[in-house]
């Protein structure tokens, strides 16, 4: 049997434009009967020939099962060397080797699952390439066969895999969050709950929400991420299930569920922070959070999608119940795959360790959280108020949307429902344009800083454009494509802001989301109030005027204290 159809059937691919030269290479396996179709088992003699010399390291010797791996190579059966170049072609010469062996390997067919005894000769040449000027090295790649004969799915990045995890993670966040905004109408016809008493339940969350977030960030930096997120997606997640019951039982210890609710995921994002801090390189750094921030608006579209369905069907309990239970297993697999830095993963491949390393040397996690130096730089407060002023046209946006299309738009409220998931899916769908752009021009060398200005103020200046719009329009689809419109810029924000903190302090990257998410969860707390009293005294037009007026302050403080350059270490 031919030993060339066995291992490949092509020549190696041509990663030196100009090799000109042969090489000789001997083979022996010993295989079982059923594979050779001889009594026993014998040692076969070949000679392998190159078309081109491979000058990378990956130098691979495929799997011996009629899959062909980069770079190939063929092989003839009984052809000695001396007529190799007769047979190959003038452009095979031949070329003095010095042979070097290498240790045996067992390589597992994938069709008979029979193990074979590879020894291969390794060797060097005196070859020299027109567009390398050094002579080429055969490296042992073993490793890299190994490695390439594994399925997809374990070759997939790990540093990518925990940024699913991550999105997943801020999809639950937001689907146990926004069922009550569903299941709150049934529920409080069943216990008598007057607007009051809904309004007061549904801030309670944010009674445990404040107060995680810089706890959680000062959490994740000392102990790491991987426990601060598992631990927040825990905790909400049996908080959730339990939210019927407490209700059942009576209105403090729902309004007690709700708030520890809020712990468990005020701490997600801090912890959030922290991990893809130390897994990802500068260079995919925006479009990562994008993904994973665009999670929390998909899971907002997929809560206010399938509530009412479930509530209709099953009751307002299955909301809680299903949606809480998803959180055991999203953990299962966080515990299974996930590590808070690359450096305590034992499967990361050398080589993604040295892509997201970059050849610095990973620091332990902080002990003591240097306040006074933190607080006393002046891009920490341009995170801080620019985040303040961010939220607070995003949560009046998100929270008083419906009222505006019911009030202004006249839709009804089964229309004003839909049209809510509208900004969640734009902004989901721009937040990842916005990360590609990002990583796109810090690619091309933009600096960080000027990248984080351009993005933050696209952030700002488009809701602001498009807000100012709104008193102008005369048809419900202008405004609402207004809305969209100023939804989608918003979300370059993520680009801009929300990247930020791993740039200033990667080593204080959930402190510092902890220290500006305050700010930006009171603008969303005040902000929500505020309008209510602004509504009373005047109009839709001064609320939009206040959230201009905030974002346009937003941007003068971000384009003039903000950098894009380390500032803690």
């Amino acid at each position: 049997m031919a030993i060339g159809a066995v291992i490949s059937n092509r020549n190696f691919g041509s990663y030196i434009g100009s090799g000109k030269a042969h090489q000789n290479a001997y083979v022996t396996t010993r295989e079982p009967e059923e594979r050779l179709g001889h009594d026993t088992a014998q040692d076969v003699h070949v000679n392998m020939c190159y078309k081109r010399l491979c000058c990378s390291s990956r130098r691979v010797i495929g799997p011996l099962n009629g899959r062909t791996l980069r770079p190939r190579a063929t092989l003839y059966e009984g052809c000695h060397p001396n007529l190799m170049p007769q047979l190959l072609g003038e452009k095979l010469q031949s070329i003095n080797i010095r042979q070097r062996s290498i240790s045996k390997v067992g390589l597992i067919d994938g069709k008979s699952q029979h193990s074979r005894l590879v020894t291969v000769v390794r060797s060097r040449t005196d070859y020299k390439s027109e567009d390398y000027d050094q002579p080429y090295l055969a490296e042992d790649v073993v490793v890299e066969a190994m490695q390439a004969a594994k399925p997809w799915w374990e070759q997939f990045p790990k540093r990518w895999l925990i940024v699913l995890l991550c999105f997943s993670a801020f999809l639950l966040c937001n689907m146990d969050r926004v069922n009550m905004s569903i299941a709150i109408l049934p529920m409080s016809k069943e216990f008598n709950w007057n607007s009051a008493t809904v309004g007061l339940i549904q801030s309670s969350f944010f009674w445990g929400y404040l107060l995680t977030q810089i706890v959680g960030g000062i959490w994740a930096d000392k102990i790491g991420g991987k426990l601060v997120l598992g631990f927040g997606v825990v905790w909400w997640s049996v908080a959730t299930v339990l939210t019927p019951i407490a209700a059942r039982i009576g209105l403090p210890f729902l309004l007690i569920t709700r708030a520890f609710m809020g712990i468990g995921e005020g701490v997600a994002m801090p912890a959030m922070n922290n991990i893809l801090s130390k897994w990802i390189p500068v260079s995919e750094r925006s479009r990562s959070l994008a993904l994973v921030y665009s999670g929390m608006y998909l899971g907002s579209v997929t809560g206010l999608a399938l509530s009412p369905t479930l509530i209709h069907n099953f009751g307002w309990p299955s909301v809680f119940y299903s949606f809480g239970s998803l959180g055991s297993i999203w953990f299962a697999l966080w515990l299974s795959k996930a590590h808070s830095s690359p450096k305590e993963d034992p499967n990361l491949s050398p080589e993604e360790k040295r892509l997201i390393l970059g050849g610095s040397v990973s620091k332990e996690p902080v002990s003591v959280i240097p306040w006074k130096l933190i607080l006393s730089k002046a891009p920490v407060w341009a995170l801080i108020i620019s985040h303040f002023c961010h939220n607070w046209g995003t949560f009046i946006l998100l929270t008083w949307m419906p009222t505006y299309y019911n009030q202004v738009l006249k839709f009804n409220l089964t229309k004003s429902g839909l049209l809510c998931v509208l900004p969640w899916l734009t902004m989901a769908l721009f937040a990842n344009i916005g990360g590609w752009i990002a990583d796109t021009l810090v690619s091309k060398g933009l600096s960080i800083t000027t990248v984080r200005k351009i993005m933050q103020s696209i952030g700002f200046l488009g809701p602001a454009v498009f807000l100012s719009q709104l008193s102008r329009v005369k048809t419900p689809a202008l405004a609402v494509l207004c809305m969209a419109c100023s939804q989608g810029s918003d979300a370059f924000s993520q680009s801009g802001l929300y990247s930020n903190h791993q740039d200033i302090g990667p080593r204080y990257a959930g402190v510092l989301l902890g220290l500006s998410n305050t700010a930006g969860v009171l603008a969303g707390v005040f902000g929500t109030a505020a309008t209510g009293y602004i509504l009373q005294k005047g109009s839709w037009d001064d609320v939009f005027k206040v959230s201009v007026a905030l974002y346009i302050l937003g941007t003068l403080v971000w384009n003039l204290f903000s950098t894009g350059e380390k500032i803690l270490d």
